[in-house]
């Protein structure tokens, strides 16, 4: 009797989640409220861009990213071993302050806070000389003009990396952000494995002044 039980909630389980398993997780709500630089380290993080310029923090359970600074910063993990048959990812996030002149509709594509999946290892141009090609991307984002739901394209990397506008008002949202679908409908065949992921602020163009925080990110494969 008791192991039919289980079998039964096995399978409940198996319907809700889409068969889908959990490969890879990092969870923020339990780290103490302190400089967030050294624990993200730890984790393999890489500070790219005017990253370092943030003021990343823990702080009652979230992982905070602010500034009051024009700059665009870009943290994130080079997995040493990719995570193939990805299938979506989940995001526990928020904004407190969005960038003041952000908008995407009329071109000046700055965010509070966003994320970026990189996808295979095959490089594309990015569309101008003397900046590095790219492998394929995708890239939710908060927004606060943006369309729910609509895709966007940045400046650079036009032929590979598509953005997405998932939430686009302050407070804490949960963001489970299909891989498969999103690059099946872009590109027309099934995502390479995931080999890298990041987090980024961008306020330049803006007034400076932006306030973000992560709480917790799962990924999923089949």
């Amino acid at each position: 009797m008791l192991k039919r039980v289980l079998s039964i909630l096995v399978f409940m389980l198996a319907l809700l989640t889409g068969g889908d398993k959990v490969v890879y997780s990092l969870d923020f709500t339990q780290q103490k409220n302190g400089k967030g630089f050294s624990y993200l380290k730890s984790k393999g993080f890489e500070f790219l861009l005017d990253s370092k310029k943030l003021n990343i923090n823990f702080h009652n359970g979230r992982l905070e990213i602010e500034t009051n600074q024009k700059l665009a910063g870009l943290f994130g993990v080079r997995l040493t071993k990719p995570i193939k048959n990805i299938s979506s990812i989940e995001i526990e996030w928020g904004v407190d302050k969005f960038p003041k002149g952000s908008n995407w509709a009329n071109g000046n594509n700055r965010l509070a806070i966003g994320a970026i999946f990189v996808l295979g290892k095959k490089r594309f141009s990015s569309g101008i000389p003397f900046v590095k090609s790219a492998p394929y991307f995708l890239a939710p984002f908060i927004g606060e003009k943006e369309s729910v739901g609509k895709k966007y394209l940045g400046k650079l990397y036009k032929e590979a990396g598509r953005y997405y506008c998932v939430a686009n008002q302050k407070g804490s949202t949960t963001t489970r952000f299909n891989i498969v679908s999103n690059f099946k409908a872009e590109f027309g065949s099934t995502p390479p494995p995931l080999t890298a992921f990041a987090f980024q602020m961008n306020t330049k163009d803006t007034d400076g002044k932006a306030k973000a925080y992560i709480k917790k990110i799962t990924f999923y494969s089949r």
